[in-house]
């Protein structure tokens, strides 16, 4: 099996360039008036990076480097200050602990490698378990990403008192998302907003392995709270999703939405290769061979890269096939202690089979659709992050330094191979903003990437 795991640093991750994206023209805002910024969103708007909430993570948020950008204005269309996000006090992470890289050893082996691994010693500090007070008129807060959070969650009673991103901030634990959206806006009143919601409504489904309701046929579990593991059906998005975006435009604010990725391009589901299993000598595959075929004719084996052996998820046991995904949460000492995609199938909830991944991309291509349908109703900039974070999966240049989604090394996404580094999120931030600038007719400065970090090294 290829080694997923990094043994040394890649020195451009750590190379500073002078800038050469920049906006000629005197800094403007255009049709648009940025002088109360609203950011509404999950985790990727809250800075969730590594596996947890970090107030280094909330501090490189999107959402922050928009509002610096948005500050450079002159003149009574300039956001102003202060951006209140609800910060953590600690950098460990909330509720557990980040992942950060660290040298393992492979118990079956003996092999040390440089891995993503928990904090040793982690401990919460107790001063993030306690309510976030706003130190702004009225309990102003700008940033009302909730880590987890979907559109189907929004009408939800008490959502806050089992999400704890929501219960740090959220001003009534008894009532819904959306009640916490009018009060926001109420309080805020802002002048522009980005909303980015709904990647959680596939994502959810997709790290689940497909273990839940795809074919837009889900049912709420409990009242109206559908199962973490489905996918909304499509009814009930276009619903709420309409419903948000209407308290977030009621104060005459103008925005931007922008849509979802396909997260199946994601480091957490590309990094582990369906044909990963190397065999390097003719016995290998001749005594899998052996072991296989007189119940599984159809499953084989020759030296170099092979097909694991999967579950699916009519728990059928075969050999994966081209296009099919193996998840990064399979435990990595699986493979080599209990032979895993070998001698024994990867259990179905750590496997995207092709007609799971044609659930996926069929709502998130529906989903995308309503949202660009919505932009147009309501006069919004549109900023497809599909088209812009599917370039990071074949690679590209910016200012000088190379970026790709490969994990650790690629630079754009952090160590849970699905949320992004504090470079990631500024380049989002300039994807934002160069479609901000086209619509509003805005000159908006960028922000230097290259300025913060992507993957530490120990």
């Amino acid at each position: 099996m290829r080694k997923i795991y990094i043994i040394g640093a890649v020195a451009f991750l750590f190379a500073a360039c002078k800038p050469s994206v920049k906006i000629s023209a005197p800094v403007s805002p255009g049709t648009a008036t940025f002088t109360n910024y609203l950011a509404i969103g999950n985790s990727l708007t809250a800075g969730y990076a590594n596996n947890s909430l970090t107030l280094s993570g909330q501090v490189n948020s999107y959402p922050e480097r928009l509002f610096e950008q948005f500050t450079t204005i002159s003149g009574d269309k300039a956001a102003k200050g202060p951006f209140i996000q609800p910060l953590l006090h600690s950098d460990n992470g909330y509720p557990s602990s980040k992942l950060i890289l660290a040298v393992g050893t492979d118990t079956c082996t003996g092999i040390s490698s440089l891995a993503p691994t928990t904090v040793p010693g982690f401990s919460q500090d107790p001063d993030d378990a306690v309510a976030y007070v706003s130190p702004a008129n009225h309990g102003q807060i700008n940033n009302i990403g909730v880590p987890g959070i979907r559109i189907a969650d929004y009408p939800v009673a008490g959502y806050s008192t089992f999400n704890p991103y929501a219960a740090r901030f959220y001003h009534n634990t008894a009532g819904t998302p959306m009640d916490e959206l009018i009060y926001m806006a109420n309080n805020l009143y802002p002048t522009f907003f980005t909303m980015w919601l709904g990647a959680n409504d596939v994502l959810g489904y997709a790290t689940a392995g497909g273990q839940g309701h795809g074919a837009d046929s889900a049912s709420p579990v409990f009242g109206n709270l559908y199962n973490t593991s489905d996918i909304t059906p499509t009814y009930v998005f276009e619903t709420l999703y309409d419903s948000a975006l209407r308290v977030a435009t009621s104060t005459g604010a103008s925005g931007a939405l922008i849509n979802i990725p396909d997260v199946t391009t994601v480091p957490f589901f590309t990094e582990i290769p369906a044909d990963g299993l190397y065999l390097a000598r003719q016995t290998q595959a001749d005594s899998l061979n052996a072991f296989w075929r007189p119940s599984f004719p159809n499953i084989g084996f020759h030296i170099g890269y092979n097909y694991f052996i999967i579950q699916d998820n009519a728990g059928n046991t075969r050999q994966a096939v081209t296009g099919e995904l193996i998840l990064l949460s399979t435990p990595q000492m699986n493979f080599t202690c209990l032979g895993w995609g070998s001698t024994t199938p990867i259990p179905k909830q750590y496997v995207l089979t092709t007609d799971e991944l044609q659930f996926i991309r069929t709502a998130t291509d529906k989903f995308n659709g309503f949202i660009q349908q919505e932009a147009v109703k309501y006069h919004l900039a549109y900023v497809d992050m599909h088209t812009y974070l599917g370039t990071v999966a074949s690679g590209f240049a910016y200012n000088g330094i190379n970026y790709n989604a490969q994990f650790v090394t690629g630079g754009a996404f952090s160590l849970d191979g699905v949320h992004l580094t504090p470079r990631g999120y500024a380049l989002v931030a300039n994807e934002i903003i160069k479609t901000i600038n086209a619509y509003y007719h805005s000159t908006i400065p960028y922000t230097d990437v290259n300025k913060y970090d992507g993957i530490v090294f120990p």
